[in-house]
């Protein structure tokens, strides 16, 4: 995750400690050198969507063996345990799991920081109240193109209303709320109209993510972006995050599973305001990169650990059977093991691209997706040759 608003120098935000500060560089197995791993729980296969781009190949129906409310809270407390700073609940869809509001209540109060990623639909100014008043720090809800665009990749006609709605009841009772778009052709075009809708309804928070070829997501490899494509959507995020701030209604800008983003935004700050390129870079050097199987891990709804939430296919081990700490300091599975120290694995154009240091190699998922090989370099880098040989001190 890259904050694009703080490297253009536009603001700080709390969640950056977390991902630009000194504990976090060379952390080994957690977001910090002094915690765990920033954890995704898939609390449930259920979702009332039917979304073309889910990872998680969610169903009406919850899967058969899905962990139970007493699993649950035992996985909780293992993750409090564990020194776990962020939980993200997720789906599915969490909402439809009948016991998400004690499950929430319960993580608060063992100390886990809880954000909720939400398709947004079933939040009314009740549920709004509900997730302020028990702690929740931040709801995600996912809008991905206006009204059309939105209900066609979601299944469901109304999709969109219900959660602009959904961010409009968290809004009105001072919930932090944020919007979540995943970046396809469906969409690219929309990127004005959603840094409009962000201005107009006062949204402090946007992520941009980039298409992982997971799941459903696998499916959608046609409309993802061009390389071309994919460097004009940067620029948009560039240009609306500093048009905002010029306006002084500064939105906190990320983009997601894509770290070549933290390169292009380096080199596009060193032509226009070098002193802070500068700054820019040394918070990407703390940062170190893409994480997965350092700084964040998921866990799915049968309790099986993977290394994020697009690697589903690669299991280092069910809570079940043992804590998610000792799963995680487990370093027997080559998989885990080769992520804590990837840059011997590396191939192609990854492995000798000047910016390891601050990419590490972006989104294995998606080289393994393409390629069939987990170590491949991954497709979506957008940088060109000379740009990945440019090397900065």
């Amino acid at each position: 995750m890259i904050n694009v608003t703080r490297l253009l120098g536009l603001g700080n935000f709390g969640g950056d400690a977390l991902r630009y500060s000194a504990a976090v560089r060379g952390a080994a197995a957690g977001a910090r050198a002094d915690s765990g791993p920033v954890v995704v729980w898939n609390c449930t296969r259920a979702c009332n969507l039917a979304c073309k781009h889910c990872y998680a190949g969610a169903n009406p129906l919850p899967a058969p063996d899905e962990l139970s409310r007493g699993e649950g809270l035992e996985f909780l407390r293992s993750l409090a345990a564990y020194r776990v700073p962020v939980l993200l609940l997720s789906g599915g869809e969490p909402l439809v799991r009948p016991d998400a509001f004690d499950l929430m209540k319960a993580a608060v109060e063992e100390g886990l920081q809880v954000t909720l990623s939400t398709n947004g639909t079933l939040i009314d100014g009740s549920v709004a109240r509900t997730l302020k008043n028990m702690g929740i720090s931040y709801v995600g809800i996912s809008l991905d193109g206006l009204e059309e665009v939105h209900d066609k990749l979601r299944g469901k006609k109304g999709a969109f209303m219900s959660a602009l709605e959904g961010i409009r009841h968290c809004l009105r009772v001072g919930q932090k709320v944020g919007l979540r778009l995943t970046l396809t052709r469906y969409n690219l075009q929309q990127l004005s109209d959603i840094f409009y809708l962000i201005e107009e309804e006062r949204i402090p928070r946007v992520c941009f993510y980039h298409l992982v070829y997971s799941g459903r997501g696998a499916e959608l490899r046609e409309a993802d972006l061009t390389t071309e494509e994919t460097r004009a959507a940067v620029d948009t995020i560039i240009d609306y995050t500093e048009r905002l701030s010029a306006k002084g209604r500064p939105v906190e800008v990320l983009t997601v599973d894509n770290h070549a983003d933290g390169p292009y935004i380096y080199l596009y700050l060193k032509k226009r305001k070098p002193e802070q390129a500068a700054v820019a870079l040394e918070l990407l050097k703390l940062n170190g990169g893409n994480r997965s199987g350092i700084a964040i891990g998921e866990v799915d709804w049968e309790g099986n650990v993977h290394p994020d939430q697009f690697t589903l296919n690669h299991t280092l081990g069910n809570v079940r059977q043992r804590p998610f700490g000792e799963i995680w300091e487990d370093t027997s599975n080559p998989i885990l093991a080769g992520l804590r120290d990837r840059r011997p694995l590396l191939k192609g154009r990854c492995r000798d691209c000047a910016w390891l240091e601050i990419c590490n190699g972006n989104c294995r998922a998606r080289a393994e997706a393409v390629t069939g090989d987990f170590w491949e370099s991954d497709p979506a880098c957008y940088l060109t040759e000379r740009e990945i040989k440019i090397k900065e001190k």
